[in-house]
């Protein structure tokens, strides 16, 4: 089915490469028009430029309460209107043991992810509130879910993330204003490779790793399976779901796992003091 988003503006942060691309990407090919905002100059022209005419790109810094304020202007005076936003730019950010983080590496780390988000979120809910419609869509994590998912600072951040959705989304929906999240597990990006590899164009290595690793044996995560996600939810088709956090994480958060130890496999019946089989 496409056509889901025709008609529709989308605003999209790090739209650059990894998820924010294939969102776009998947965007334009449902019949919604883009604009794109981001720090990488070259590669979000790139990207604009092959997406056409239905894309335009800005640089935007989400920590520059200025540059979030433009980026959704400019995306109005193009097209008259906002539909959509998505939350999308982050980083890692700081990563040590927690008797070794920097403060202001752990401070950096907020303001990108959780700041950015709140004034993506300021910004959308100003232009969204006159015409009564739209829907907002935030970048969580499985580390914002459980622990051990993530580096303190990241973890943090992706907790406040959740917590801000359904917040917003409590205010927001008397506008007629939907806000959810999505929470991914590891998918293969330069962001990822860059995170575990220590180089971001290793996407054929990180992709091996996180198809072995997955409980989808097999399988590793893609920016495309975020992106149809945020389609879902950018979508009429997702009318009535409001402060939702969706995972996209092939089960991770629910125990869902590709080496279950094989005692648990096929084994008898058990009861109490070691005994096995029903009583006679």
């Amino acid at each position: 089915m496409a056509g889901r988003l025709d008609g529709k503006v989308a605003v999209i942060t790090g739209a650059s490469s990894g998820i924010g691309e294939a969102t776009a990407k998947t965007f334009v090919d449902e019949g919604a028009y883009v604009v794109l905002g981001d720090i990488q100059n070259d590669l979000g022209l790139a990207v604009a430029e092959s997406l056409g005419s239905k894309a335009s790109y800005f640089f935007c810094d989400v920590t520059k309460e200025e540059q979030v304020e433009n980026l959704l202007s400019e995306g109005v005076k193009i097209t008259g209107k906002l539909d959509i936003m998505m939350n999308n730019a982050g980083i890692v950010g700081a990563r040590a043991p927690i008797d070794q983080i920097l403060l202001a590496e752990f401070q950096r780390t907020l303001e990108v992810l959780v700041a950015g988000s709140f004034l993506g979120i300021k910004y959308a809910a100003a232009k969204m509130k006159p015409q009564e419609s739209g829907s907002i869509i935030n970048m969580a994590s499985t580390a914002g879910l459980s622990g051990g998912f993530g580096p303190h600072a990241y973890a943090a951040a992706k907790h406040a993330i959740v917590g801000l959705t359904r917040n917003t989304a409590a205010e927001l929906c008397r506008y007629g204003i939907r806000v959810n999240c999505i929470a991914p597990s590891g998918v293969v990006t330069p962001l990822a490779a860059q995170a575990h590899l220590g180089d971001f164009m290793a996407m054929d290595e990180i992709k091996g790793t996180l198809a072995e690793n997955s409980p989808l044996k097999g399988r590793a995560g893609t920016a495309e399976d975020v992106a149809n996600a945020a389609l879902f939810l950018a979508s009429d088709e997702s009318g009535y779901t409001n402060g939702h956090c969706l995972t996209v994480d092939a089960g991770f958060t629910s125990g869902s796992k590709s080496n279950d130890p094989q005692h648990m496999v096929n084994v008898p019946f058990m009861r109490e003091a070691g005994k096995t089989g029903l009583e006679d």
